[in-house]
């Protein structure tokens, strides 16, 4: 079947009342991507931006209203400085030259992570492409960058334990710490798909993923297309969510 028209036909049988609300997306493989094809890891990289680009139009598209893609974790300081040098750069080069696409499709960028670690430039063009995007109505794009759930959830204790000495008290809850995570203005994700096949979440989205559908596929990053996006929701909606409960069959 020729790629347009598996594409069509996957999209013909996605219920667009139903659409996830909040995508998470785990984007894996772009160094094995690159090994395969004996290039440097570098290349790999730079192919899974074309990657990032399918998936975010067409999710804007479709009018799921949030897609949170993990994009640089704290992990990631342990490869190479020369890798961590180009990614940075990469990085760069993405926020300065879709700018203008993100405004065209009225998408709204956000970033979650702790931010102000990275270099300074980063940290600069990721704030300029914030503020440019800021009244944008669409889609809400929001990249992991120095991210870590495991992170996210020592910072919101912090938080919660700060409040309680200027306070004297504090209720502590699930909707307590639910509200002093970095995800607090984004709703839980309810599809979490994995690329490269690998069966784990590496430290993302560890609470807010408590009750997400995963959808993992053997396709490496730079290699997703629409049409693996378009499959991953249509398995999606045949999925009865029960959230720890009963099913009603």
């Amino acid at each position: 079947m020729k790629k347009g028209t598996a594409e069509a036909e996957l999209l013909g049988q996605i219920d667009l009342r139903c659409l996830p609300r909040h995508l998470a997306v785990i984007m894996d493989g772009n160094g094995r991507w690159a090994k395969r094809r004996h290039l440097p890891r570098i290349a790999g990289h730079r192919a899974g931006i074309r990657a990032v680009r399918h998936v975010v139009e067409a999710c804007a598209r479709l009018g799921i209203p949030y897609l949170t893609l993990y994009a640089f974790s704290m992990e990631n300081w342990k490869r190479p400085h020369t890798e961590i040098k180009l990614l940075m750069g990469l990085l760069r080069q993405y926020l300065k030259k879709e700018i203008r696409e993100l405004n065209q499709h009225k998408i709204r960028l956000g970033v979650i992570g702790r931010i102000q670690e990275l270099p300074p430039p980063v940290v600069h063009d990721l704030e300029e492409a914030l503020e440019k995007t800021r009244q944008n109505t669409g889609l809400r794009l929001t990249l992991a960058l120095n991210y870590g759930a495991r992170t996210e959830l020592v910072d919101a204790v912090r938080e919660l334990l700060a409040s309680v000495g200027r306070n004297g008290s504090a209720i502590i809850d699930e909707a307590a710490l639910s509200a002093r995570l970095y995800t607090r203005d984004l709703p839980d994700p309810d599809l979490l798909i994995r690329t490269s096949g690998e069966l784990r979440l590496s430290n993302f989205l560890l609470w807010q993923a408590a009750y997400a559908e995963l959808w993992i596929t053997d396709t490496l990053w730079p290699d997703f297309e629409r049409k693996d996006l378009f499959q991953a929701i249509v398995d999606y909606q045949k999925r009865e969510r029960r959230y720890g409960g009963l099913g009603l069959g």
